[in-house]
């Protein structure tokens, strides 16, 4: 079964969407930072069920433009959500590399968005 990579500092807010996301049937798998994160893909059986990676904008140590760039290294057609509460962050990716939503993010709206995009991800795939 596949993966949603969770990535945010913030353990409340990590914990909270991972309820959500869990409760809707999706396993997920949260790392506190994005070196965290790289660690975790480092290991093949990790990078290989990893269907999808929800990120935080900012985070101490790496941006999440870096973070993005360094993903797309490892999992190139993974798609990538990018959580802000900055509203001009979208600028600072790739048009069309990640998936951009203001926070806070309703419940409702996250799990139509994981739905979404693993569903999508899916048919391209089959």
């Amino acid at each position: 079964m596949s993966e949603i990579l969770l990535v945010d500092d913030n353990a409340i807010q990590a914990a909270t969407r991972k309820a959500v996301l869990t409760r809707a049937g999706r396993r997920v798998l949260i790392a506190e930072s994005a070196a965290a994160a790289l660690k975790m893909l480092a290991n093949e059986e990790v990078a290989a069920q990893i269907a999808l990676m929800i990120t935080d904008h900012l985070m101490p140590g790496m941006n999440g433009p870096e973070f993005v760039r360094k993903f797309r290294e490892k999992l190139p057609e993974t798609p990538v959500v990018v959580l802000s509460g900055l509203p001009d962050a979208e600028t600072e990716y790739e048009p069309g590399d990640v998936v951009f939503r203001m926070k806070p993010i309703a419940p409702d709206a996250l799990i139509h968005l994981v739905n979404e995009l693993l569903d999508s991800s899916v048919a391209r795939t089959a």
